[in-house]
């Protein structure tokens, strides 16, 4: 992936996408005061980047870690944890399903962007828009629950 127009963002813009990200997930993958610079990708895709590592992105205009930005965080909130069985499809870039699901962040609500984890490790896997809310993901048994934005292994932001 080829980053353009990279350059350093100030403080202020840095606490302010910190404190939005601790907001939705509990915590944030820098903090207020950390060097961060943001990029534009050959994708078109704008990038949040410490240290050469892509940690945060733009979907669809709501900032959202990256999976690399979620592994080096401890996110609380937004999650969809999966069971063993789904582990396989969700890293090959499938949507999850309900019968996948185990638990969620009962506070999601339709429209959300959640991150999607497995369950023996809490690792996360995927992010993904929410197409429905929280405990209707615990509670349904049939059907797609959560579209597959961005997945372990799908090369767009590394």
């Amino acid at each position: 992936m080829e980053l353009k127009n990279q350059h350093r963002l100030k403080d202020k813009k840095v606490k302010i996408y910190s404190e939005e990200l601790k907001d939705k997930l509990g915590d944030s993958p820098f903090g207020p005061e950390e060097a961060v610079d943001i990029a534009d990708t050959d994708d078109e895709d704008e990038v949040l980047i410490i240290d050469d590592e892509l940690v945060a992105t733009f979907f669809d205009g709501e900032l959202f870690p990256t999976i690399e930005g979620l592994l080096t965080m401890n996110a609380t909130r937004r999650f969809v944890t999966v069971d063993m069985g789904a582990v396989k499809f969700v890293y090959n870039g499938a949507d999850i399903m309900a019968p996948g699901i185990v638990d969620a962040d009962e506070n999601i609500r339709e429209g959300d962007i959640v991150w999607v984890r497995e369950i023996e490790h809490e690792k996360p896997l995927a992010v993904g828009r929410a197409l429905t809310d929280g405990k209707e993901m615990i509670e349904s048994e049939e059907g797609k629950v959560v579209k597959n934005l961005h997945h372990v292994g799908d090369g767009r932001f590394e």
